[in-house]
This record gives C-alpha cells, structure tokens and sequence, in this order.
C-alpha cells in the first residue's frame, strides 16, 4: 500500500514539473493546486509508512494541510475558467478561513475537539488511522460540502450563460463531480486505500489539459479598459488570402513571441472580418474569453486594435 501512495507522489510530482515545463505563463492558483496535490499526498505516503500514533497524527495534519488549501485553489481556478471575477480580497478571505480550518485539525493529539481518540492498525503492510471524531469535525465537513456546492452552483451559472462552451463546461464538470463522488463514496465506504489521492491527481491533470490545449483562461481583469474593440464587421486587404495574410502576421512577432493554436484561430477570424460576438460563436468560447484572447494578440503584435492591424497588413502587402 505504501508503495501505491509513493507512486502517486512521484505523479503528483511529474505533473507539477510539466505544468512548469509546458505551461508557459504560470497561474498561481494552478501552481497552488499542484503544490498541495504533492502535500496531501506526501502526508498519505507518511502515514502509510508511521509507525507511532504520534507521527501518524503529524503525517495525517500535513495531509490536511494540502486538502483545507487545494480546495481554495481548485475553486478560484474554475471561477477563473467560468470566467467570473472577484474582488482581490476574496482569496485572502477564503484563505484566511482555510488557515481557521486547519488551526482545528491541529488540535488533534492536544485536544478532543476535532479527533476524540486515535490509534494506529497495520492493513495491507500500510498503517492506519482509526479515529474517533470529535464535535468540531463537523466543521470541516461543512468545509468542503461549502467548496463543492459553489464549485457546482459556479459550473452551472457558466453553463446557464455559455451553452455553446459545452466542451469546457463539460471538462470543469467532471473535475467537479470526479471530487464529489470520491469524496461521498470515502464518506461511506470503508477503505484501507485513500482513493481521494487518485481523485486529485485525476483533477489536476484534467485541469492541466483544459488549459493547455483549449487555453480558455479568462483575465477579464487584465482587460484595460481603453483598448475598444470594433464590433462591426472588417474586410482587410482582400486581395490576399486568409493564409497569405496569417504569414504576414507571424512575420510581425518578436523572436521570443508565438501565438498559441486558439489564439491563431482567433487572428484568422479577425483576418476574415468576423466581429468579437461572431469569433466568440463560431469558436464556442465566451465572448469575455475572445475579448482576452483578441488583448494577447495585440500585446505580441504591438498594437492596440483592430485598425492597428490592418494598417500592419497593408504597409506589409
């Protein structure tokens, strides 16, 4: 059994280093989802391998410390992929209660508030906590019934808004809902694996695909407001072809500057003269979500809007 957790752990470990490897702008919430994946499942490796009562509890309040945070990284990040903002002072706040929930789980092995008792069984060559709870550990079922009911509520008020995303909801739901059944079926299944572990790693490598592949994250924040985008429809130099005029646009980049392969099918609807409203329908994203793929264009080009492009197009036709 410890050797399942340890083999999870180098997992948990790889993918990290391939977000970091890959990914190349970073989202904290994502660094912090991969930060406490590798946490929770060092404190089951631990466990698994403890000896004392003692070092079990130590290993068991790690393993916690992973799970109170990594449920307010893996909300903010699909806030952020729903494309909902918040203010600056909602993280704090929500990591600020986390810190509270985790003061409590400290209290085991000192005070019978969270774990009333606790001992230690051999299971499988593995050891294994065998609690009995105390009146606050109803606080951190709470907790986490909190997280997954706004993480669900979030999911269905993007569906409710997006229903052509369907792609990206259906990815941020199964996230969702992979965390909500493991979690039910650990709440009345008697285990001597912590099948949670798995259930994380599936979320995070899920997550780490929805952005990497369809690069949807939404920074409508980062959106300055004097950047106006023309709605209306634009016809560039029509003498070229859409091919034609996307090698003029790859010629513009920097060196160190590549469009990413959403962001080069939103050029060639700009390219076609399709408006935000039209880019955003035709390729199944938010119209937020265009708007912040139209922004990083601009921002590798150079330019500020639409006409700074075509001005672009003509001087180099």
């Amino acid at each position: 059994m410890a050797i399942a957790y340890g083999i999870i752990l180098v997992v948990a470990v790889a993918l990290f280093v391939l977000y970091c490897v890959l990914i190349r702008k970073k989202e904290k919430w994502m660094i912090c989802l991969y930060t406490c994946v590798c946490v929770v499942n060092l404190g089951y490796l631990m466990l698994s391998l403890s000896k004392t009562v003692e070092f079990a509890l130590f290993a068991n309040k790690i393993a916690y410390l992973g799970q109170v945070f990594l449920l307010v990284s893996m909300y903010l990040i699909i806030a952020k992929l729903c494309g909902f903002s918040y203010k600056k002072g909602l993280p704090i706040a929500l990591l600020s209660i986390g810190a509270v929930m985790f003061a409590i789980v400290c209290t085991t092995g000192y005070l019978p508030w969270y774990y009333k008792s606790a001992s230690l069984e051999y299971a499988d060559g593995a050891a294994k906590l065998v609690k009995e709870y105390g009146p606050l550990h109803v606080v951190y079922l709470i907790y986490v019934l909190a997280y997954l009911a706004l993480m669900i509520a979030t999911v269905i008020v993007f569906l409710s808004k997006n229903p052509k995303s369907s792609k990206q909801a259906g990815l941020i739901t199964a996230v969702v809902l992979c965390n909500v059944a493991m979690w039910i079926v650990e709440k009345f299944v008697t285990w001597n694996f912590e099948f949670l572990s798995i259930s994380y790693i599936l979320s995070e490598g899920m997550l780490f695909f929805l952005y990497w592949m369809m690069q949807d994250y939404v920074h409508v924040k980062d959106v300055p407001a004097t950047v106006v985008e023309d709605k209306s429809t634009v016809v560039v130099v029509d003498s070229m072809t859409v091919a034609e005029k996307m090698k003029i646009v790859v010629s513009l980049l920097g060196e160190d500057e590549a469009l990413t392969a959403k962001e080069i099918e939103v050029v060639e609807k700009i390219l076609d003269g399709r408006s935000r409203k039209e880019i955003a329908d035709e390729l199944n994203i938010s119209e937020n979500t265009a708007k912040t793929h139209i922004k990083h264009i601009y921002e590798k080009l150079n330019i500020s809007n639409r006409q700074d492009l075509i001005n672009l197009l003509y001087k180099k036709a």
